[in-house]
Formats: structure tokens, C-alpha cells, sequence
């Protein structure tokens, strides 16, 4: 029974979730001989909820009302940043805004002007945007010095970092390598839609449909296989839409994709309850996981990596992808084989948890299809 329970409060974890991209913001920084420059992209939705922007409540955050908040916008993000060369604090201000679109909605664009006392050896960031208001946001920097470049994630776990600069221009393909593939670990991790559609389809695969109902599955290898092929075709999906809307080649509608994500999420719920597939899952994640390539491709997409990273990247952040993936499935499928017999997993985890899922993939696709707000999440 305590792995029982074990199961249910997974589960239940599943479901706290936001409907949209996880929040980011996008933090670019250049070092030269003549001093630092920046631009910080941050989601205006992220600050209409912090300081709110919507000044006449119509649900559109306009350019004047941006605009008019511009010394309000500055001095929030100001405040929960800070630079130091070499130990000494570095002056930050903003004097130019501007507006861009990012993949899933319009951000603000602060120039930041960097002023330190010297060109620094070492730079250390403390980051702290949104740290009292939403746990799951993330800062993602590029740094740029010596002719290198250097990725990371900010958040409440790693709100310092410092950086050797002479590091970051002689950091080779390994490191960025490195760097990219973390990056696509915390993505996977994060995405509770993609999470859930690979849980949704992982759930039968230790139980074989016999007689019009589940049943026990006889062996662990034959789920293993199962689950193995439907990973791999995820994959396999995921990768090819991936690589072709990060080089540019398909571009897509940022709600479309995650409208149809959220779609994937509830039909392959409900195909656990009313099964029409169930002899080649592998097929549906692979159809599916064409979609969830596109959901990959915007977090690449909004980096705004040079040209010469983004074969590094792909391959980094995709391999990244997989090793979340692979963790997920690590703990799942044996906890998963253990119960495969007992009521409690075909009634409660596979059926009642399935129509959780189903449901809360619909709240979702009727937000994201009719950009509504239908969750406190």
C-alpha cells in the first residue's frame, strides 16, 4: 500500500500545472573591451500580474499602456537584478523599451546600460525576477565574451552564478554541449503537457488489452518493449519537427501548437479509458510527438542563439529532452509493473487518473484555443 500511495501523490503532483509555457525571461549579456551591453526580454503578462499594465482592464496589454509604465517596468526588473565585476557593483539602468513577440506572446525589451568600474575578469549575476511571486520561473542567459558564448538557467535554487570570462571565451563545443543538453532536461521537467501526454501513454503499457478490458501484463520485458517503442518514437517525432522549426524551415502558430498539444494530452487520456488504439501506442506517440516538436522548438526559438549554436544546440537539447524522458520512465515502469495487478492501478491510476488528465488537458485546450483563463495556475 505504500507504494500505492506513492502512486496517487505522483499523480496529484501531475496535476498541479500551468496551462502555458512555463515563464521565462530572456537575459542576453555582452562583454567587450569597451564595457558590457545587454537587453533583458521579459513577458509582458509576467509583469501585468506583478504590477499589473492593463490599465483599462480590456485583456490587452497595448504599446501606450506599456509605454506609459516604462519607468515602473524598469525599476521592477532593476531591483531584482544585479551585476558585479570583480566584486564591485555594476550600474544598471534602461534607457530605451521596445516590444517584441516571442513564440508564445509579446514581450518588453529593456537595452540595459551597464556601467562598471573596470572591464571585468569575473562577473557575477544575481537573479531574483518573479522569485516572490511564481517558483517555477526561470531566467535564461546568454553571455557573450572573448568570442565564446555560455548558456545557463537562472532560478530559486541558482539565483548567483559567476562566471571567469576568459572561461566563457574558451569554452569549448563540450561545455556549451553541456550547457544545452541541462537546459533540455529542465524543459522536459517543466512541460506538464508533454509530461502528461508521455505518462497517458505510458500508463497501459504494463497491461495488455484482452477480452474488452486491461489485464495484467505477463512479464516485465514485454512492458519494457512496450515502453521502449513508444519512447523512441516520441522521440523519433519530436526530433525531426524540432530540428525543422528551429532551423526555420516550419514555422507555426505558437497557440496553434499548444492547442494541439493540450488536444494530444486529452485524446490519448481518454484512449486509456475507451481504448480505439491499443496494439500500437507507438504509433500514436509518434504522430503526436510531431506536435510536441514545435513545443520544444520555441524555447530554442526565443534564445535567439547564433547560427554557429544551433547545430550544438539541437543536438544538446534534444539529448537533454531524452534524458528527462528516460528519468521519468526509470521511476514509472517499475512502480508501475508492481501494481499492475492490484484494483487500485486499473481503476484509480489507469481509469481514474486518465480522466484527471483528459480533464484538466481540456481546461487547458479551451484556454489556449480561446485565450481564456479558466485556472488559478
Amino acid at each position: 500500500m505504500r507504494a500505492v500511495w506513492l502512486a496517487l501523490c505522483l499523480l496529484l503532483a501531475l496535476v498541479e500545472a500551468h496551462a502555458h509555457k512555463p515563464s521565462d525571461s530572456y537575459l542576453s549579456l555582452s562583454v567587450a573591451e569597451n564595457g558590457i551591453t545587454g537587453q533583458w526580454d521579459i513577458a509582458l503578462r509576467d509583469l501585468d500580474f506583478a504590477i499589473g499594465l492593463d490599465a483599462d482592464g480590456d485583456g490587452n496589454i497595448t504599446w501606450g499602456e506599456t509605454h506609459a509604465r516604462h519607468a515602473d517596468i524598469a525599476a521592477y526588473a532593476l531591483a531584482r537584478l544585479s551585476l558585479q565585476a570583480d566584486g564591485q557593483a555594476c550600474r544598471l539602468s534602461v534607457p530605451q523599451q521596445q516590444v517584441d513577440h516571442h513564440t508564445d506572446g509579446t514581450y518588453t525589451v529593456l537595452m540595459l546600460a551597464v556601467q562598471c568600474p573596470q572591464v571585468p575578469h569575473e562577473l557575477t549575476l544575481d537573479y531574483r525576477l518573479f522569485a516572490d511571486l511564481d517558483p517555477q520561473h526561470r531566467g535564461l542567459l546568454n553571455l557573450s565574451a572573448h568570442g565564446g558564448t555560455h548558456t545557463a538557467v537562472f532560478g530559486p535554487e541558482s539565483r548567483q552564478q559567476t562566471y571567469t570570462l576568459k572561461e566563457v571565451g574558451a569554452s569549448g563545443w563540450l561545455s556549451q554541449f553541456i550547457d544545452y543538453g541541462r537546459e533540455g532536461v529542465w524543459h522536459i521537467w517543466i512541460g506538464f503537457d508533454h509530461i502528461l501526454f508521455l505518462v497517458s501513454l505510458l500508463l497501459p503499457a504494463v497491461l495488455v488489452w484482452r477480452g474488452q478490458r486491461w489485464a495484467p501484463a505477463e512479464s516485465f520485458a514485454a512492458s519494457f518493449w512496450d515502453v521502449a517503442r513508444i519512447v523512441t518514437a516520441f522521440t523519433v517525432a519530436h526530433s525531426i519537427t524540432l530540428t525543422l522549426a528551429t532551423l526555420g524551415v516550419v514555422s507555426l502558430p505558437s497557440r496553434w501548437v499548444e492547442s494541439a498539444i493540450a488536444a494530444s494530452v486529452v485524446l490519448a487520456a481518454l484512449n486509456n479509458v475507451w481504448p480505439l488504439v491499443h496494439g500500437r501506442r507507438w504509433v500514436v506517440a509518434f504522430c503526436f510527438g510531431l506536435i510536441h516538436g514545435f513545443g520544444f522548438a520555441s524555447v530554442l526559438a526565443d534564445l535567439g542563439l547564433p547560427q554557429g549554436a544551433l547545430l550544438l544546440a539541437l543536438v544538446g537539447f534534444n539529448l537533454g529532452v531524452e534524458c528527462g524522458q528516460l528519468a521519468i520512465v526509470a521511476v514509472f515502469l517499475p512502480m508501475a509493473y508492481t501494481l499492475r495487478r492490484h484494483w487500485v492501478y486499473r481503476r484509480l491510476v489507469l481509469a481514474g487518473g486518465s480522466l484527471v488528465i483528459a480533464a484538466l488537458a481540456a481546461v487547458w485546450l479551451a484556454e489556449r484555443a480561446g485565450n481564456l483563463k479558466l485556472l488559478p495556475w
